[in-house]
């Protein structure tokens, strides 16, 4: 781990108004102050609600918080994701800053190794350098030969998340957000995630992850970051 930042979290508060149902106001962040340095993995923990997800959202800039600012290093520039252009955003998910959900989104009827290597050709990668890391991420988490031609919508779920841990890994991004990566996963493949992470640490990734399964937490985490408090990291 290097003494490089790659987030700064300062202040931040989110409260979700749910106006269908009154105004009901439902506090999710409140006085988050999170650091995460250069080969970092920083698991966050806590009870169901403490707002980790959010979290992670807010970073990733799918949600906005009402105050305090998330800066992500982009490049040699430091970027708040609260108050950045929605263009500068995309910059940052295109260049920095990837994420890998609880669920695969993708438009159907496109064949699983276009999915999976859809983020180097959006980067004018060859298609052939492309295919040939999509094919060895598809390889190692055991995602048979006969399916990379066939959309994932009819896969099982598991399948359908090792394709997303694919696709998310496939570009090395200099930071990485994994909402529960592993949670459908049996213990081969989630061997294989921790390879993955282990690996992206290696090269100096700053990770913020959450973890359900404290193997998982004890394999890959560098710090442990709990919600639902208002500590000060």
């Amino acid at each position: 781990m290097s003494d490089t930042p790659m987030i700064t979290v300062c202040g931040l508060k989110k409260t979700f108004t749910l106006h269908h149902q009154g105004g009901i106001q439902l506090p999710a962040l409140s006085n988050v102050h999170l650091t995460v340095q250069r080969g970092e993995c920083v698991v966050l923990y806590g009870p169901s609600g403490a707002g980790k997800s959010t979290l992670l959202r807010s970073i990733y800039a799918n949600y906005k918080p009402q105050t305090g600012a998330v800066r992500v290093r982009h490049g040699d520039a430091w970027v708040d994701m609260v108050t950045a252009t929605p263009q500068r955003i995309l910059e940052v998910r295109h260049q920095t800053l990837g994420y890998v959900s609880q669920f695969l989104r993708v438009i159907p009827r496109v064949p699983t190794i276009d999915v999976v290597s859809e983020p180097l050709l959006q980067r004018r990668i060859s298609r052939e350098a492309a295919y040939a890391r999509a094919q060895s991420l598809l390889t190692a988490l055991n995602i048979p030969r006969r399916l990379w031609d066939v959309a994932p919508a009819t896969f099982s779920g598991g399948e359908q998340q090792r394709v997303n841990i694919a696709r998310g890994f496939v570009f090395e991004y200099p930071v990485l957000l994994l909402d529960e990566p592993t949670a459908s996963l049996e213990a081969e493949n989630r061997a294989v995630v921790i390879d993955l992470i282990r690996a992206a640490l290696a090269r100096g990734a700053a990770i913020v992850g959450i973890f359900h399964d404290e193997f998982m937490q004890q394999a890959v985490g560098t710090r442990l970051y709990r919600m639902g408090t208002e500590d000060v990291d």
